[in-house]
């Protein structure tokens, strides 16, 4: 039953491990800012010292893309600085880490990715999330490191729930199709983290890791999908016209392939990847009664 602390306790995966990690029985903590501040040392060892955690999740992030563009010194310090030292206290007080990641370290070129193939971040929010990685992995050798993708749920900021508030005021919808990966859905990456959690403070199955739900799509496919679970609860279908990434610029690049190669999860820790139209079809059925 390892003591746990989650940081980052009301993003979309914070939402999830709260709403998991009762059902474990495993004594926890949930917090953020200010309680918690990633960019200070001081407040991070306060909070350990008060919590006394086995295994720190860190589920915090700058995930605003763009915005990082021009807000280059705040995406560093809760995506990159804030992670090591995340990482560095809970080293010294004995506990172990596991660390949320993106695609986005990828320029996506190619794909799927695996976990040893060469980073090159398009963007600051791509090269931030890279360098937590690596001081995460410097700082504490009982580590986890999670990249993932396309994170959504029924919680929170996310194209899921933007697409459904867009379908009932639009009657067409201009969706990109070239860019492609697979949705993760926030409790089914939480659940991926509470069967690691053990081991992972055990000092086993540790370093880095790739987990997105399966199978790959594109950002139109998925829109479609999203429409088509709606209309099972009476929503009307917008019409989705595909078009390219050209044809909707945004001040950051995003990685044409953002598909991950998995098969080292499942090896290590036997997690395999979510379904995500079944989890698609929860979250749609959630948000409507809702």
């Amino acid at each position: 039953m390892p003591r746990i602390l989650v940081v980052g306790r009301t993003g979309q995966l914070g939402t999830a491990l709260a709403e998991a990690l009762p059902a474990t029985s495993w004594p926890h903590h949930l917090m953020e800012a200010p309680e918690l501040d990633l960019t200070q040392a001081a407040s991070i060892a306060a909070a350990l010292a008060a919590t006394q955690p086995e295994l720190v999740i860190n589920a915090a992030a700058y995930t605003a893309v763009d915005a990082a563009e021009t807000h280059v010194e705040l995406a560093h310090a809760i995506n990159a600085t804030g992670p090591g030292l995340l990482a560095q206290a809970a080293a010294a007080a004995g506990a172990a880490i596991i660390h949320i990641s993106t695609d986005y370290v990828f320029d996506g070129s190619q794909g799927p990715w695996r976990e040893h193939d060469t980073p090159a971040p398009l963007g600051v929010y791509g090269a931030t999330k890279l360098a937590g990685e690596q001081a995460v992995a410097a700082a504490n050798p009982r580590h986890a490191i999670i990249r993932t993708a396309w994170v959504c749920s029924a919680t929170g900021h996310n194209f899921l729930k933007t697409m459904l508030r867009l379908g009932e005021t639009h009657e067409e919808l201009r969706v990109v199709a070239d860019q492609q990966g697979a949705p993760t859905f926030a409790d089914d990456l939480a659940a991926a983290i509470i069967t690691m959690a053990p081991r992972v403070v055990a000092g086993q199955g540790t370093g880095l890791f790739h987990l997105t739900g399966a199978p790959a799509t594109t950002w139109h496919g998925f829109a479609e999908a999203i429409f088509a679970e709606a209309a099972k609860h009476g929503r009307k279908a917008p019409l989705v016209h595909p078009i390219t990434t050209a044809e909707y610029p945004t001040p950051a690049r995003r990685p044409a392939d953002s598909r991950l190669e998995c098969s080292r999860i499942t090896a290590l820790h036997g997690v395999q990847p979510a379904d995500w139209r079944l989890s698609l079809a929860r979250a749609v059925e959630r948000l409507l009664k809702e």
